[in-house]
């Protein structure tokens, strides 16, 4: 019997979100994601695991774009090992031959205990993993690619991978009061639509504007209209996709909080580079598989 490297008490639990930051590539395609949920230990450190594997057939390449949380990223992949800040705008990764890649999407509290210091200066950016003073970066990485080895597509090689993440990360808990603290603002933003302006945040946690955007500043690297934007734009690209063209732009950013329908339109274009009518007209989601773009694939359990 093959042993496969890992700590053996830890079993990841397999969870399939709905996933509304992943955009997919202009065709619909996404790899197959596989996702699983943190030990309720580390709640305040990580939201969840996530790892697509991929398979293209030779010369396709897949763009794949995705609307980034405001939180920080841990991947470690076959050829880097990254601690990745919040991406303000659309966030891409062009993927082609045979691959795959771990990440860790981390609570908006653990940037800051990764990253020693504040997340304002990884915004936009990413550091190597080993440069990383919160984690055992080099021996963690060298972990998890010993655990997925050369059959990323065996789900007790990614369980054990997972398992050796989750282990590294024990190091960031117990999580802070301002890290609690900023991983409740966070959480009540991106789960109140009602919440539409920046007063509305500091009402709730008794918080004077000025406090609130240093705290965001510190621990997220970003400002709070960022967050309802963010929220906003996300929501949007769900309802466009599912809609698929025949979405109805005025009700939807009536919806959202915008004041008109330019305003959503001039939002969502700068950010992603399409209006709202064209990413509307994109293929819907594509069935996944092996074969990738241009392939005719089975979709695999726990994709986005």
């Amino acid at each position: 019997m093959r042993h496969v490297a890992g700590p053996p008490e830890n079993d990841p639990r397999s969870i399939d979100p709905i996933e509304h930051a992943h955009l997919r590539d202009a065709a619909g395609f996404s790899p197959p994601v596989h996702r699983y949920a943190p030990s309720p230990a580390l709640a305040d450190v990580v939201r969840r695991y996530w790892m697509p594997v991929w398979s293209l057939p030779p010369g396709a390449v897949s763009v794949q774009r995705v609307l980034q949380y405001p939180v920080c990223l841990v991947v470690v992949a076959d050829s880097y090992a990254r601690l990745v800040g919040v991406s303000t705008g659309l966030s891409v990764k062009e993927l082609s031959g045979s691959g795959w890649a771990l990440g860790a999407l981390l609570q908006p509290a653990a940037g800051e205990l990764l990253l020693g210091r504040p997340v304002s200066q990884l915004t936009d950016r990413f550091v190597d993993l080993a440069e990383a003073p919160g984690i055992d970066g080099a021996g963690l990485t060298e972990r998890v690619r010993a655990a997925v080895g050369a059959a990323p597509e065996e789900p007790a090689r990614r369980r054990a991978a997972v398992g050796c993440l989750e282990q590294a990360l024990r190091a960031l808990s117990p999580v802070d009061d301002e890290g609690r603290l900023v991983n409740a603002v966070v959480e009540y933003v991106e789960g109140s639509p009602e919440v539409r302006r920046v007063s509305q945040v500091c009402a709730k946690f008794d918080l004077g504007e000025r406090t609130l955007q240093r705290l965001l500043a510190r621990r997220l690297g970003l400002h709070p209209k960022w967050l309802i934007q963010r929220r906003r734009l996300q929501e949007a690209a769900a309802r466009l996709r599912a809609d698929a063209g025949g979405t109805d732009l005025a009700r939807v950013a009536a919806e959202l909080g915008y004041a008109d329908q330019a305003h959503l339109t001039r939002d969502f274009r700068t950010v992603t580079g399409l209006t709202p009518g064209d990413y509307a007209a994109e293929p819907a989601r594509r069935a996944v598989g092996r074969s990738g773009p241009g392939g005719v694939g089975r979709r695999r359990p726990g994709t986005s």
